[in-house]
Order: C-alpha cells, then structure tokens, then sequence
C-alpha cells in the first residue's frame, strides 16, 4: 500500500514560538524507517512531505495487518514514528517523537487504499500544543486520513 505523509505547520517556521531555539539547534524532522531516521527536513521548512510502501496482509476473521521496514509495534498496535532530532554538533540525536497509529485509521479508508493505484495520506500539523515540535501519538483530528 502506497501512503504519504504530509505534514505544514512545522515549529521553526518564521514567528513559531520557539523557532530560534529550534533552528539554531539544527533540529530535522524525518520518518524512521527501523531504527534509521529518513527523509529529514528542516524544522524551517514550508512542509515536510514522506511517500513510503507499506506491506497489507489479510489476516483471519477479514482483518489487515501491516508491516515492513516502516512499521513498529505490535499486531493491533501497529504505528509509523515521525523523529525529530537535533544536529548542531553533526549527528542526528533524537529528542522526540511523533507516533501515527494506523488503528486510529477508520477501516474503510485502509481498505479503500488496498484497491488500485490508491495512496493513503495523512495529512497533520506539525507543531505541538506547546509550540515546539509534535510528539506522542498523534490522534484525529490532528491528522486527518483520506485516500486519493
């Protein structure tokens, strides 16, 4: 299954609460694909945006379960982890995490995704309630599912 993250609002966007902080700290946003984080943008950026495949299984009693190297979790508790990291002194430490659990997508719109050449988006905001950068798990309404 196809999927794309989209993410605006990012915290070290110009009159951000803490964007100085954050910007001067290098800080990057990325998608962790097993324990490597990818696809890093820029806390400054206009939006971030991730395209990923993620392996459908059909399970008994007409379940989905996903997997592959982007899922983490459990079955029934499966998720994608959006890592944000700071890399003044060169590396990429992580400090935060953004957590995106596909059981908090409704059925219809992971099914829906399964058929053709379908693509799930996420679509979500990209800075937490305390103006820095968005972290635990990351329910409706502040990310929004469809399939186009």
């Amino acid at each position: 299954m196809r999927m794309r993250i989209e993410g605006d609002e990012l915290p070290g966007r110009s009159g951000a609460p803490q964007a100085e902080a954050l910007r001067l700290g290098g800080v990057e946003v990325g998608v962790q694909r097993r324990q490597e984080v990818v696809d890093r943008v820029p806390v400054h950026a206009d939006r971030a945006v991730w395209e990923l495949d993620v392996d459908v299984r059909e399970k008994d009693e007409g379940l989905v379960d996903v997997g592959g190297p982007w899922v983490h979790g459990r079955p029934g508790a499966r998720f994608l982890y959006l890592s944000w990291g700071a890399t003044g002194d060169g590396s990429f430490a992580v400090f935060r995490r953004a957590k995106l659990m596909f059981g908090d997508i409704p059925g219809d719109l992971l099914r829906a995704a399964l058929s053709g050449d379908r693509v799930l988006v996420g679509r979500l905001g990209l800075t937490g309630r305390d103006g820095g950068p968005l972290c635990a798990r990351v329910r409706p309404p502040d990310i929004v599912w469809a399939v186009e």
